[in-house]
């Protein structure tokens, strides 16, 4: 694959959004600048306003959805929030309006609202599969069989990372970092490089173990 030049990511952002799931994707390409400074990663939101995310953590988007900033990957994070944010139509707006090469990719729960939207059907996708004591008991239900109900056209996988074309997925809270990693691939960029950036994160050994769990998968409904 041919290095993409100046890829740029764009994280959306809005209340209640998990941390890690936007952090890790952003401190992947924050530190693979260090090695290609051509390389961009930015924040989105619906508005140019500070957003509260996950346990109060107030971040300040780059962009807002008006600035229609040019970007190759547009990344949705999961988090409490996504609970609203399935049924947040500026934000399907925006999604349906991005050029077709522009990469749809999720940790987490982000995956929910891409099924919301009828865009994973056909497709293999994947969602975090560890439940928190409320999700384990009667009251709820784990994240990755919500997915099924929401989506039952699309084959959920258990996959750490499923890549089904223009569609990205990520299972677990910490599987931005997978994601971050992915990303560059699909940007271009060999595995010496992606290595690398693992190795300044003094996170190879854990890329080692994840880097093969990842699913590519066409598309089921041709």
């Amino acid at each position: 694959m041919a290095r993409h030049a100046g890829f740029r990511l764009g994280i959306y952002v809005f209340k209640d959004a998990e941390v890690i799931d936007y952090a890790a994707p952003y401190g992947v390409f924050s530190v693979a600048r260090r090695l290609d400074p051509e390389l961009d990663v930015f924040l989105i939101a619906e508005s140019q306003r500070p957003v509260q995310t996950q346990a109060g953590l107030t971040v300040l988007p780059n962009y807002s959805f008006a600035d229609t900033p040019a970007l190759d990957a547009f990344l949705i994070p999961g988090g409490f929030g996504t609970r609203q944010e399935m049924h947040n139509r500026n934000l399907h707006r925006y999604i349906h309006a991005l050029p077709d090469a522009c990469l749809l990719t999720s940790v987490c729960t982000g995956s929910w609202i891409y099924a919301r939207m009828g865009l994973l059907d056909g497709l293999a996708a994947t969602n975090r599969k560890e439940p928190d004591r409320v999700e384990a008991s009667h009251l709820g239900k784990t994240p990755i069989d919500r997915l099924a109900e929401i989506a039952p056209a699309c084959r959920v996988s258990r996959a750490r990372v499923v890549d089904a074309g223009r569609i990205v997925t990520g299972g677990g809270i910490t599987s931005g970092m997978e994601v971050g990693f992915h990303l560059l691939r699909r940007a271009g960029y060999d595995e010496t490089f992606v290595e690398d950036v693992a190795r300044i994160m003094e996170y190879r050994r854990a890329w080692d173990l994840y880097r093969h769990d990842i699913e590519f998968a066409a598309c089921e409904a041709a």
